[in-house]
């Protein structure tokens, strides 16, 4: 395609109102793909009749795209606000047992299709303080990019104390390795090769005090990890 042909096909989406109009494309995307998302769990369950258990899994399979999709959606909306909407409040107690079930609801329809291992552990102190749907946003991204990069073996994502208000999480697969994949020549500086999602996350990590890092290896799998501090939460009688 010519330098000028090239430019006519940008100039819709170029400058502010460009990034307005992608902007508000993402934000009309939400409702429609959270509502596939709604009648597949529906479907799921039975409420709409008796289905096999093959059809149990594409039900499944729809609904981890469509979460995928509407992640996607999402992303575009936060990147505009510099990642920063789920970190402005304060923090509040949670369970990382609770953001690991969410997690592991949301992405064991492709762990299960693709016949892979979803393993999750979590620190014996998990009751928590700080941010935990910026957290559960992250782990969900790193988590449906192993899956989606991996074969064979095992997805882990896990958590571990470092200090008493301190704790390190990790996703670890058996994939190729970052370096080994089509078009991502390099893991270094924004891990734009590897996605959208990553810049996010890195941006949420951040926003949370801690730094997105990750070691890969041309089929060795890849890790990555952050720690931040998360004060344990009280305990009333």
């Amino acid at each position: 395609m010519n330098t000028k042909a090239n430019a006519v096909r940008k100039a819709p989406f170029a400058g502010q109102k460009g990034q307005e109009l992608v902007v508000e494309l993402a934000h009309d995307l939400r409702s429609p793909l959270t509502s596939i998302m709604f009648l597949a769990e529906s479907m799921q369950l039975g409420q709409s009749g008796p289905i096999s258990e093959a059809q149990r899994r594409q039900l499944g399979l729809i609904r981890s795209a469509a979460l995928c999709l509407c992640s996607m959606a999402s992303d575009v909306l936060d990147l505009s606000r510099r990642g920063e909407s789920l970190t402005d409040c304060e923090p509040t107690p949670f369970s990382i047992t609770d953001v690991f079930r969410g997690v592991r609801d949301l992405a064991r329809p492709l762990a299960e299709e693709k016949g892979l291992d979803l393993r999750f552990l979590a620190p014996e102190l998990e009751e928590r303080i700080g941010h935990d749907r910026a957290i559960a946003r992250v782990l969900l991204n790193l988590t449906t990019n192993a899956l989606k990069y991996t074969d064979h073996g095992f997805v882990e994502v896990a958590a571990r104390e470092t200090s008493d208000n301190r704790v390190e999480f990790s996703v670890r697969d058996t994939g190729p390795g970052i370096d080994a994949l089509p078009g991502a020549p390099s893991v270094r500086g924004d891990f734009s090769s590897a996605g959208l999602g990553l810049g996010l996350c890195r941006k949420f990590v951040a926003a949370m005090g801690g730094e997105l890092a990750v070691t890969t290896h041309p089929q060795g799998g890849t890790k990555f990890s952050f720690e931040i501090e998360l004060p344990p939460a009280p305990v009333f009688a």
